[in-house]
């Protein structure tokens, strides 16, 4: 009988010891975890000055909260007869809850609160496909049946076939890239650049094709927009307004005025309405443009046969100019993670999820427009397409044959899609600026430093489009100058940052779409150079008769 007694007080001893070790070891794993910061602006961030890191926030590489809350927080531990004290079982239950509220703990730059792409933070999965619409598609959309005329029905419709799916697929690895790294937001282009291929090498990569793709495109609008603006002018008036009419110099500053007005919004969650308009105005005048244009009589010299130069150097490049057309179609990924970068994100509602969600969508509305308008324009005129595009095309054939409120009101749509389309390419353009004064002053920009960034960069933008007024007929050319950010890049970071078992499916992928998309960008881009200098610089967007 004493025997038992003894065993039974033995075995309550040894329960009560393994219940000190283990709160012994629970209180030593909660020493590592930061404390929940003072002050804190936003439920996903730890606020730290810029370039430290504070002793709290020096956290393993391996740590997540997903691992933390799983090893510590068990259904033994919280269960009511656990060998946990019940004070210790409140604190790992209020912590579990704040660890699932924060997410990952973002540490965040102070500087981020005073630049356009990061200073508001409340976008959502509407505003990722209002922004995605408007930067996706726009004037490069009208000019895809000039590629189809050279490459021919079979060859056309596979390339923006295989364009399309490929591109979806490199955005959708940007989207789950922007937080590969837990504790880190990748809200630009060129930081996530900067993390897969270094510090160095990844702006050298990335800062001038991105840049490049922002001013440039914004240029080629300026021009767009200045030549359309003055074509709906001439329809509207007609013959009334003969007398002293504004030069096409004059239309592209007007044009311009105009954009800067627009640009003074403060940040890119600002501009989420224009993005509305963008989209909804490039829907209608991409739909009416195809339509209109086969619901008229064909010409009767008609032809699909693809054109052929007098040499068989001259095809090639042609051919690859037509490929670098496709490629410029599908541009908007040097956006996409500074559109997801106004989104917030935790770990139970992370911001990849409505990226994703309002992309989808998005791009499933751009293929409805690029597919009907690259192969509506083609069957509606054949090889016989202007190089302006399709607008063009309506102007030289229909000009008699279509209403003059129809046609007028397509040219309009497209003015206010390139008002627009400009906002949201310069956004990243106004960043760059203000990153720089912000940096060397420690202050944010003033409403006045702001609007003369802009002003700026608006009128600068114009004297570029008025010393290469060819810009916007270079399309191919800006296609392969630019095509590594849409279709190489992310194929490269994802190997570099997720790091794919070696020789699986999965590696070879991506190693093989980036490898190809860097070839093909060299191949387009000579391809656009030959354009150039055939054509002898003499290029319009719009030849009207």
């Amino acid at each position: 009988m004493s025997a038992s007694k003894t065993d039974r007080q033995t075995d309550r001893e040894r329960e009560k010891e393994r219940g000190e070790m283990e709160e012994r070891g629970m209180e030593a794993e909660l020493v590592s975890i930061p404390a929940t910061p003072k002050g804190l602006s936003t439920p996903e961030t730890s606020v730290t000055p810029r370039g430290t890191v504070s002793t709290s926030a020096r956290v393993k590489a391996s740590w997540t909260p997903t691992g933390l809350t799983s090893a510590m927080v068990t259904p033994r531990l919280l269960s009511p007869s656990g060998s946990m004290g019940t004070p210790m079982k409140k604190v790992v239950v209020s912590l579990r809850g704040y660890l699932e509220e924060v997410g990952h703990l973002t540490r965040l730059n102070p500087q981020d609160a005073w630049l356009p792409i990061t200073e508001s933070r409340n976008g959502n999965a509407h505003y990722a496909a209002f922004h995605n619409l408007n930067a996706g598609i726009g004037f490069q959309a009208l000019v895809l049946p000039v590629a189809f005329a050279f490459l021919g029905w079979s060859w056309g419709i596979i390339s923006l076939m295989i364009a399309y799916l490929w591109q979806l697929y490199t955005l959708w690895i940007l989207v789950n890239l922007h937080e590969a790294v837990p504790g880190r937001r990748y809200n630009r282009y060129v930081e996530l650049a900067q993390a897969a291929f270094g510090e160095k090498l990844g702006v050298w990569l990335a800062l001038f094709p991105t840049v490049y793709l922002s001013a440039g495109t914004a240029t080629a609008l300026i021009l767009v927009g200045g030549e359309t603006m003055k074509l709906f002018f001439q329809i509207v008036c007609g013959t009334l307004c003969t007398s002293n009419p504004l030069t096409t110099v004059e239309w592209y500053l007007v044009f311009t005025s105009l954009c800067i007005v627009l640009s003074q919004l403060p940040n890119l969650n600002s501009i989420a309405g224009l993005s509305l308009i963008g989209a909804i105005t490039a829907l209608t005048y991409t739909t009416m443009a195809w339509v209109l244009s086969v619901s008229q009589a064909r010409p009767a010299s008609i032809s699909y046969e693809p054109l052929r130069s007098s040499t068989f150097t001259a095809s090639t490049f042609s051919i690859l100019n037509s490929l670098g057309i496709i490629a410029f179609a599908f541009r908007g990924h040097n956006l996409a993670l500074e559109i997801q970068a106004t989104m917030p994100s935790t770990f139970k509602h992370p911001a990849h999820v409505p990226m994703w969600r309002g992309a989808k969508v998005a791009y499933l509305l751009i293929a409805m427009c690029l597919f009907p308008v690259a192969i509506g324009g083609f069957w509606a005129y054949g090889n016989l397409m202007p190089a302006g595009g399709m607008l063009s095309a309506l102007y030289a054939f229909h000009i008699h044959d279509i209403p003059r409120g129809l046609l007028a009101t397509t040219f309009l749509l497209v003015v206010f899609n390139c008002l627009s389309s400009f906002q949201i390419y310069s956004m990243p353009v106004f960043d760059s600026f203000e990153a720089g004064y912000t940096s060397r002053t420690n202050r944010p920009c003033s409403i006045w430093v702001r609007s003369g960034f802009r002003i700026f960069y608006g009128f600068i933008s114009f004297f570029i489009g008025v010393a290469f007024p060819f810009l916007s007929s270079i399309a191919g050319l800006l296609g392969g100058l630019t095509l590594p950010v849409t279709f190489a890049y992310p194929c490269f970071m994802w190997v570099l940052i997720k790091k794919p078992q070696r020789f699986s499916f999965n590696w070879y992928l991506n190693w093989s779409l980036g490898i190809l998309g860097i070839a093909f960008s060299l191949a387009f881009s000579a391809g656009g150079v030959w354009s150039m200098i055939n054509s002898g610089l003499k290029l319009k967007f719009f030849k009207p008769n």
